[in-house]
């Protein structure tokens, strides 16, 4: 098989690796942290100005139809620069469902903003009893004269705090746990009802719990058919679980980086101590975790966007756990390797550490995923 990158690949990832590089300093990335939104504007209207906003959506609608493969080679710059900008769950997650379950309106208009950066969107489908299970709605949709009207609470809504839309899941029939009656909703948060509470994650971006009470929502804001919502969202949660991982492979190979120079630098006993033999022997283990995460992302991005089947979930699932696994090795041995240093907050390191342990917190961890993984294998 040939993983060699087609012209046009290697034009969006070298466009994405220099917007990266001449945007996102240590210093510049810690000031946009600590701004009102969390991240930069500009630097999403950057990413949209050229066109990597646009890369996942059809070229019928402003895109540029990329693939898996394509949003694996921005999400990797983006992690590799630790950006904070909420593209994977604005353009990935919520542009995908909308490109999954939308109506032409709906697509045309959004799709369109989406791809320009005009519009930053959120998904808030996690709940406080959830724990990854999306079928796990407790949050109600009521159907009333002309609309609906949603109560309940999400959680850990990523970018949910500065969104001009936020894609809601609700019930709107059947029970707390089943798989039926859940439906997708475009909520505008500057609606009556709607309350945001913001909060910083341990990896420097920010997130929000949204509390509805008894919000009303146009018949024209729901998003599919009523109550068939489920499989998209896990269709497109395996789509975002493809790019999270490239996410990861980025963080891990500046980490990786970061950790061999100091090894070359740092001096104890006279010499480098990247000299000493265990310590090389440590180094080579971070790059075998390294690479194994890399070849399992690559896999998934290649069968991000094919049909939903269960040898699709099985190969997100399995790359999902090796991916969260090689990210906590390496976010450990490198601090490990540089010491004390390692943890301080005026050092790169430690946010990539910070980044790579989240990693493992947001659509399923480690344990989550080898269950899933254990579920959809089959004895022949």
């Amino acid at each position: 098989m040939d993983f060699k990158l087609t012209e046009e690949q290697l034009m969006l990832q070298d466009t994405a690796a220099r917007l990266v590089r001449d945007t996102y300093g240590f210093e510049q990335r810690e000031a946009f942290s600590q701004s009102e939104p969390g991240f930069s504007r500009e630097f999403m209207q950057q990413l949209g100005d050229l066109g990597l906003c646009a890369v996942p959506f059809a070229e019928v609608y402003g895109g540029f139809g990329g693939s898996g493969v394509e949003n694996m080679l921005v999400m990797t710059e983006l992690g590799r620069g630790l950006c904070l900008e909420p593209y994977l769950h604005s353009v990935i997650f919520a542009g995908g469902l909308i490109s999954q379950l939308g109506t032409e309106t709906q697509k045309e208009t959004l799709l369109a903003q989406l791809g320009s950066a005009s519009l930053q969107m959120a998904v808030a489908v996690e709940e406080p009893q959830s724990h990854y299970q999306l079928h796990d709605v407790q949050t109600t949709a009521v159907a009333v004269t002309g609309g609906w009207k949603l109560s309940g609470r999400k959680s850990v809504v990523v970018g949910g705090q500065s969104a001009g839309l936020i894609l809601v899941s609700a019930r709107t029939s059947h029970d707390s746990r089943d798989e039926q009656g859940i439906s997708l909703f475009l909520v505008d948060p500057q609606d009556s009802g709607v309350c945001r509470r913001t909060f910083a994650t341990m990896d420097g971006r920010k997130a929000c719990e949204v509390y509805l009470d008894e919000v009303f929502v146009k018949s024209s804001a729901v998003l599919g058919s009523v109550g068939q919502a489920l499989p998209a969202l896990r269709y497109q949660q395996g789509r975002c679980i493809a790019a999270q991982c490239a996410q990861a492979v980025g963080s891990m190979e500046a980490a990786c980086a970061l950790t061999l120079d100091y090894l070359k630098t740092r001096q104890q006993f006279g010499q480098a101590i990247g000299k000493f033999q265990a310590l090389q022997h440590r180094m080579v283990d971070m790059r075998i975790e390294l690479e194994q995460a890399t070849s399992m992302t690559l896999y998934a991005a290649c069968v991000a966007d094919q049909a939903d089947s269960e040898e699709r979930s099985r190969v997100l699932a399995a790359a999902k756990f090796i991916v969260c696994r090689a990210a906590r090795f390496v976010a450990d041995q490198g601090i490990q390797l540089h010491g004390g240093i390692g943890l301080t907050w005026e050092y790169m390191l430690s946010h990539h550490a910070k980044h790579l342990l989240m990693v493992d917190r947001q659509f399923g961890d480690d344990d989550h995923h080898l269950q899933v993984f254990a579920n959809l294998m089959r004895v022949t």
